[in-house]
């Protein structure tokens, strides 16, 4: 019985390691592919504006402004497409 156990012990530390490099592996294969995002290589802002934050999306891209601004650009073309004020909440 005792060698039973021994072997059964072994064969399910085996199956651990074995599992968890499959999960390691996985890992990597789906992370190891991911380009960056296309990220453009210059924005110019309106004079005064900070950017606090940036998000895109399918032909454009947003920056977020110090100043509770939204800028919208166009992908393409680079131009600002539309400026959104964000008014405080009362």
């Amino acid at each position: 019985m005792l060698k039973f156990l021994t072997r059964l012990v072994t064969v399910l530390t085996a199956t651990m390691i074995a599992g968890l490099l499959v999960i390691i592996a996985l890992f990597v294969i789906r992370f190891w592919g991911n380009d960056a995002p296309d990220l453009p290589a210059t924005i110019t802002l309106p004079d005064g504006a900070r950017a606090t934050a940036f998000t895109q999306g399918t032909g454009w891209y947003a920056i977020v402004t110090a100043d509770d601004r939204i800028l919208i650009y166009d992908r393409t073309t680079g131009n600002l497409r539309q400026s959104v004020t964000i008014e405080p909440d009362d």
